[in-house]
């Protein structure tokens, strides 16, 4: 008896659709990835207030971050208060329109952000935004 022999036939992949799916899920992912600047490797906790009001959007500032145990980072690199005028003169000599914004930890000591204060008007910054967070 003579049975009839199938052709056996390759198998395939079809791989229309799954380059359909591989350009959606690169799409989404290139939508949902966030562009973030490199803050410092320090978490600061923002005062609250209850009256503040939301200010003018700063174009990219210089962020001056102060922590509770009152280590300074200008623009995400570690700063001592003496080195804080050059830099900041030398930031503000290369790009004079650049606003700064002080980022303070509400542990820091009061005195401190004082004289940080005095250096900034020595080193001819005007208008300081201070960050807080809302309640």
């Amino acid at each position: 008896m003579k049975f009839y022999a199938r052709k056996r036939r390759m198998p395939t992949v079809i791989i229309v659709s799954l380059i359909d799916i591989f350009a959606i899920l690169l799409i989404f992912v290139i939508v949902t990835t966030t562009f973030r600047r490199d803050m410092p490797e320090v978490v600061i906790k923002l005062p609250e207030s209850k009256s503040a009001t939301t200010g003018k959007t700063l174009n990219d500032p210089i962020a001056l971050t102060i922590s509770k145990e009152d280590q300074m980072f200008l623009d995400g690199k570690p700063v001592s208060a003496d080195g804080l005028k050059p830099a900041l003169e030398k930031l503000l000599a290369d790009e004079p329109n650049r606003p700064l914004a002080l980022n303070a930890d509400t542990k820091a000591s009061f005195g401190f952000i004082i004289k940080i204060l005095d250096i900034l008007k020595e080193a001819g910054v005007k208008n300081i935004p201070a960050f807080t967070e809302k309640k």
